[in-house]
């Protein structure tokens, strides 16, 4: 009964737990260093059990008919008809290298339909099964939605191919409407794009049919239910279906000011939006000052506002050791006056997160790519998963029944939130530690990607199944490493700073004295900046006399 008790409450903090969490961050093809498109993505949801999801391609007979479930919940939903020919998919990436991300902005609630039988995360999975392009995907998406009805709240989607990326909002029309409104936007290939649980496509060119893509009531409907009443030129889908509040504006909006900050000059230009003292909203896209790399992507992805006026990693919340992380929620109250703490991207509770990396210059089974990693992004290790892949590493499953609440060993993502929740507490003592490790391993990866591909595509030529195989294999030995690895950082890390003080070391080895003893410990204490801070705290209490 416990147990059973436990396991609904994890489902309903799943449930109500998707404010303000996920962020995508998106790179056209001509903005990138190799070429590609990149689409990262990370999966942030207190109750959420990170894991690499496969669905195998598969035929079947005219009339099968699919079951729903709600991805966050589990709930049934209902039946769909099924594709005559599913596609593979590993992960949120397809075997011709689509890949779909999202975040939730949820908007006004009033147009949520209970009744709908696709939710977003069926919406997701289900569309990467059938199309082998973005436009597709588009198409096949927003169709499932007008035949079955939209289940969930506002969604902003990035639908990715090698050539091109789009972001398509939508959102349903209230109970027992089928249906939803949505408008899809291509990002140019020249530029770079965010969208972080807040609407952001504002104004679009009704006109561009190439570049943009609508339902055809999108303004109609906002005019019937009072949501918009100027001329359609003037008509912006988030002031429409998702009016911007002070959690949108620095929960969100901020994280993709991070994004854009980092990447443009144009920072603090937006940032009096982010600060609310301007409502005039950051554009959809930019350009560049670089070209952005896979690795820049990641590294993206483990942002805490560093060296920006939004930073919080010096700050009296902190702590003594700089942690760049707020414990939820967002919100707090003292003395009847309310406060926040900033959202960054990356944050504590991810379950899972990647960056997609398509290229069009390669064959789809090589080309795609999804460097895919569980728990904050942070404190992860990226790991090329292809996207031809037929089966997923061990350790990226519920091996030994593993679920958000129930621990394995054998678990990547439990391995990695025992070494997170290691070093939250003491941060800027330990994070070197963690980054030597996290660097050694991607760079390993980074450097070897070319010869692996290259073999690959000569295998590929001759026989299909082996090349298949060959990166199966590749990216299940390169997980197991990274688990393995990774559990050995993990009770390095408890003896090196065990009860508070530091293990002395020398050559990559724990110091010992000339008759094999511990050579001592290091007692770092509290930095000079929190002790001075703990004296004017509590005055003379602590005063040797």
């Amino acid at each position: 009964m416990k147990r059973s008790i436990i396991l609904c409450f994890a489902v309903w903090m799943t449930a109500v737990a998707n404010t303000f969490a996920c962020t995508n961050l998106i790179v056209g093809k001509n903005a990138s260093a190799d070429g590609s498109t990149i689409v990262s993505y990370s999966a942030d949801s207190y109750g959420l059990f990170g894991e690499l999801y496969h669905y195998p391609a598969a035929t079947y007979p005219k009339g099968t008919m699919l079951k729903v479930y709600e991805w966050d919940t589990g709930k049934y939903l209902g039946e769909i008809e099924q594709a005559r020919q599913t596609y593979n998919v590993v992960g949120n990436m397809n075997e011709y290298q689509v890949t779909i991300g999202e975040t939730t902005f949820g908007g006004r609630p009033e147009l949520t339909d209970s009744t709908g039988i696709i939710d977003y995360g069926s919406l997701i999975y289900i569309g990467l099964q059938r199309s082998r392009t973005a436009r597709e995907a588009i198409k096949i998406m927003t169709d499932l939605v007008q035949e079955y009805g939209y289940y969930s709240g506002g969604e902003s989607f990035t639908i990715a191919d090698p050539n091109e990326v789009w972001i398509m909002e939508m959102i349903g029309k209230g109970p027992g409407i089928r249906g939803a409104v949505w408008v899809a936007v291509r990002v140019p290939d020249d530029c770079i794009s965010a969208h972080a649980n807040q609407a952001r496509i504002h104004q679009f060119d009704m006109n561009d049919k190439e570049n943009c893509r609508y339902s055809p009531d999108v303004v109609s409907f906002a005019r019937e239910k009072g949501y918009f009443n100027g001329v359609n030129k003037d008509f912006s889908f988030s002031l429409a279906y998702a009016p911007l509040d002070f959690g949108a504006r620095r929960f969100c909006e901020a994280r993709v000011w991070s994004y854009f900050n980092k990447f443009t000059d144009r920072g603090n230009e937006y940032l009096p939006y982010i600060e609310g003292k301007t409502d005039t909203p950051m554009p959809l896209f930019v350009k560049p000052k670089q070209k952005l790399s896979v690795q820049d992507v990641k590294n993206m992805m483990r942002d805490h506002y560093e060296g920006t006026p939004l930073d919080i990693s010096n700050d009296f919340g902190a702590g003594p050791y700089k942690t760049p992380y707020r414990l939820s929620p967002l919100n707090f109250k003292v003395d009847d006056k309310e406060y926040f703490n900033e959202r960054p991207i990356s944050t504590q509770q991810s379950g899972f997160v990647f960056v997609a990396q398509m290229r069009a210059h390669m064959p789809d089974p090589v080309g795609g790519v999804l460097w895919f990693g569980v728990d904050d992004a942070n404190m992860t290790v990226f790991t090329p998963v292809y996207c031809c892949a037929t089966k997923v590493p061990v350790c990226y499953t519920r091996v030994d029944g593993a679920d958000y609440i129930t621990f394995s060993w054998n678990s990547a993502f439990w391995i990695f939130n025992w070494v997170s929740n290691m070093v939250y507490p003491r941060y800027d003592l330990m994070i070197g530690d963690v980054r030597e490790t996290q660097k050694e391993m991607e760079s390993t990866f980074n450097t070897a990607q070319a010869g692996i591909e290259e073999m690959a595509v000569k295998l590929l030529e001759k026989d299909k199944d082996a090349a298949i195989n060959f990166l199966t294999n590749y990216a299940n030995m390169t997980a197991q490493s990274t688990f393995d690895t990774w559990k050995q950082l993990g009770t390095f890390l408890i003896v090196k700073y065990n009860d508070g003080v530091v293990k002395r070391m020398k050559d990559g080895q724990f110091e010992r004295n000339s008759i094999g003893q511990p050579a001592g410990v290091l007692r770092p204490g509290y930095p000079k900046e929190f002790l001075q801070e703990y004296v004017k705290q509590t005055g003379d209490r602590y005063l040797v006399k």
